[in-house]
């Protein structure tokens, strides 16, 4: 029976311990309510760590029965692990380069090396427990690596990934000793989420500019299998949040409250200790807020609440000492004898505390300088069950793509932070109904459960696009199907790309001359009159006729531009132009210049910058880099970028090998259509011919052609197999 199992470092349950007795509480956090209707459906897991180390193999066995009973499975994690893949690289590398805050890193190969091993770890686990046909959904920074490593012992199962956190631009990803194999190990998926389009944009940047993938839309290409990259922004359970404000518990809360803040205004902010939340920039608007504004002297309070988290470490604790400082200043300087301007908690509350607080607080402050939601934004929404209230909400929190009628400020700007929180003190009732209203239904829409469907239905889309990409490699079944559908026929026409499909990949272009073998090969398909054999390449028609002019084949070179029937002369494709060549040219020899080894090839209507003879690595680089660029000049002026092996090919749109394949298809009736190719213009002729035409990719799995082979060598074997069998079968008559 097929199964979901969910990855993530922790469980959704928190495990303690009594004089020797465990016991497990479940999660009240996001993910956890959101993954509750799958985790606890059938024989569906949720693997991850229990946040409790335990040497003791009789103690691990106990908490795994005990978990086992709540479809969870443990991953047991040692002191040092725990020090190094959790508080080392995924808190001291990954956590701060995430949120561009680079200066923080701790790049140590320890950090490293534990962090392989423990995603490995995991790697083990789930290897123990998956099965053919099984869901994996992996979650969030600490466990980059494990779709590959899953990948690479279980190629056909489904996989998606999802970051919780922001992915940085290239220029800061790049920082990263290790990010190519980051890269690589989410690349393992078939799907990779985020919550924002930035984040998408951002990796799929840094995957086309790190390594040899081709990027195309939302698409990457890795190793012949594509992967998609979309934006999933993640929701909150509202209902719950909705019904706690409603609640006998919360009003009563919400009372007592009030009773103590009597009637001042209330600012409330809520984050877990940490220098991504821009909790002191928060502190320095509130302060210039009574400084230039005393009016809102004993008129208004803010409370504040911080969460512990990871105080022992250097930058946190220094962090907590300045809040304690700055919130002591402000205080010290601005009480009076029946007032406090600040509020200041350090420490976590019960849920229905936190409800009471969104309910009553006039304004909710949420700052970051950097966050990958901020789930916080979207509870006080929903939590506003009166449709009051005002929402200041950072521009670098991924909440403010959706909660667009928020009071939207840059953290950095204390100046702005002040004047917007004067705004939301001075918003008329009417303005605060409008914009919480259209906020709401957001957030209602798109809430916890919204996101998981979505998320796990475009994985399932994704999963057929996949299978429907697969062209299927020729067998001995298969080639024993061709053999009979060539030997019935008594017309047929051949359409044979060049470079890759009938010789081999050379770096000196003018290498890839047919040798002997090959001639042979051509003069035995068009010995029977029954073959009309094309050759359809993107080659200049000066070096087809060169090569294959003495022959009786039909030559189309330059992808259709140029077309030489039987014993005829060359004929050009009537309508092209090749003036856009005079601003694309110049921007080609830029490349050009820059990357050694590299050079252009010009056609009548086509320019091709070459890359084969750059080192590895450079040219994926530079050719990545030239095609975004190419991209802006070749929008609006008729043309098409064609990326291929080392290649890439700008030309008139107009040219196309489907057409040219179709002009010839359209004269006569045939009852055997064959193409083989191995590029990205092949492509063309495999979507343009009839559905029962036998299409065969050479090279890649991934493609609309009906077969794949893998080499030229096996395109060569299966041609002279028809021949030769289409003449054993003559002798036997």
């Amino acid at each position: 029976m097929r199964k979901t199992i969910i990855v993530s470092n922790r469980l959704p349950v928190k495990i303690a311990e009594n004089e020797g007795a465990f016991t497990a509480t479940a999660s009240e956090g996001g993910l956890a309510t959101g993954l509750g209707s799958i985790y606890r459906e059938g024989n569906n897991i949720w693997i991850g760590w229990p946040g409790i180390e335990l040497a003791d193999a009789e103690q691990q066995e106990t908490v795994r029965e005990k978990l086992a009973e709540m479809n969870l499975l443990p991953v047991y994690l040692t002191q040092d692990e725990i020090n190094n893949y959790y508080e080392g690289f995924s808190n001291e590398i990954l956590w701060p380069v995430f949120h561009y805050m680079g200066v923080y890193a701790r790049y140590e190969q320890a950090y490293w090396d534990s962090y392989y091993q423990v995603n490995n770890k995991f790697k083990e686990i789930i290897l123990s427990v998956a099965a053919p046909g099984d869901t994996i959904w992996i979650h969030d920074y600490q466990l980059l690596l494990l779709p590959g490593m899953i990948r690479a012992i279980l190629p056909e199962i489904s996989i998606g990934f999802f970051q919780h956190i922001p992915f940085p631009s290239y220029e800061l990803f790049r920082l990263i000793p290790w990010r190519a194999e980051l890269l690589e190990g989410m690349l393992g998926a078939d799907l990779i989420g985020f919550h924002t389009f930035d984040d998408t944009r951002h990796f799929m940047n840094a995957a086309s500019r790190i390594l040899p993938v081709l990027t195309s839309s939302n698409v990457v290409t890795i190793n012949d299998r594509f992967v998609v990259v979309d934006t999933f922004p993640m929701g909150i359970d509202y209902q719950r949040f909705e019904s706690l404000a409603a609640s006998d518990k919360v009003i009563q809360q919400a009372h007592g409250l009030r009773e103590k803040f009597q009637n001042i205004r209330i600012l409330l902010s809520i984050d877990r200790l940490d220098y991504s939340k821009g909790i002191l920039q928060r502190l320095q608007a509130f302060e210039l807020l009574l400084q230039t504004h005393p009016e809102y002297i004993e008129k208004v309070g803010f409370c504040m609440i911080v969460v512990p988290s990871r105080d022992t470490v250097p930058q946190y604790k220094e962090l907590r000492d300045e809040i304690d400082k700055l919130v002591g200043n402000i205080n010290a300087r601005y009480r009076t004898m029946s007032w406090n301007p600040i509020h200041y908690f350090y420490r976590s509350f019960p849920i229905e505390i936190l409800s009471a607080l969104y309910t009553l607080s006039d304004i909710c402050l949420v700052t970051p300088m950097r966050d990958g939601m901020n789930l916080v934004s979207k509870e006080y929404v929903a939590s506003r069950t009166n449709n009051d209230g005002v929402l200041v909400l950072s521009e670098m929190a991924g909440a403010s793509k959706e909660l667009m009628d928020a009071i939207i400020v840059n953290p950095n700007n204390i100046g702005a932070m002040t004047n917007a929180i004067i705004e939301a003190l001075d918003m008329p009732l009417a303005e605060q109904e409008r914009r919480m209203k259209s906020m709401r239904q957001v957030v209602a829409k798109f809430n916890i459960s919204h996101w998981v469907k979505l998320f796990m239905a475009t994985l399932v889309e994704v999963n057929k696009m996949q299978q429907s990409m697969l062209a299927r490699l020729i067998n001995l079944e298969t080639e024993k199907y061709i053999r009979s559908e060539y030997d019935q026929a008594e017309k047929r026409i051949i359409f044979l790309d060049y470079d890759g499909t009938l010789v081999g990949f050379k770096t000196n272009i003018d290498m890839a001359s047919p040798d002997d073998d090959l001639y042979e090969l051509l003069h035995e398909l068009t010995d029977d009159s029954s073959n009309h054999v094309y050759i359809i390449s993107g080659r200049k028609y000066e070096t087809l006729e060169e090569w294959f002019g003495h022959l009786p084949l039909n030559l189309i070179a330059e992808h259709g531009v140029w077309q030489k029937p039987i014993h005829q002369e060359w004929q050009r494709q009537p309508g092209l132009n090749d003036q856009w060549k005079q601003e694309i040219a110049p921007i080609l020899e830029g490349f050009t210049d820059r990357t050694p080894g590299s050079f252009i090839e010009e056609k009548s209507f086509s320019l091709v910058w070459h890359y084969r003879k750059v080192e590895s690595g450079l040219g994926e680089l530079r050719a990545n880099e030239l095609m975004n660029t190419l991209r802006y000049y070749t929008s609006d002026k008729g043309l098409q970028l064609l990326p291929g092996d080392k290649v890439i090919e700008v030309k008139n749109v107009e040219i196309n090998k489907g057409k040219a394949a179709l002009t010839w298809l359209e004269e006569q009736a045939y009852d055997f259509i064959l193409a083989i190719g191995d590029d990205f213009t092949d492509e063309d002729i495999f979507k343009a011919l009839p559905e029962e035409a036998i299409t065969i990719k050479v090279g890649s799995q991934v493609s609309v052609a009906r077969y794949h082979l893998r080499s030229h060598q096996e395109v060569r074997y299966l041609l002279k197999t028809l021949v030769a069998h289409k003449t054993f079968i003559k002798s036997r008559q």
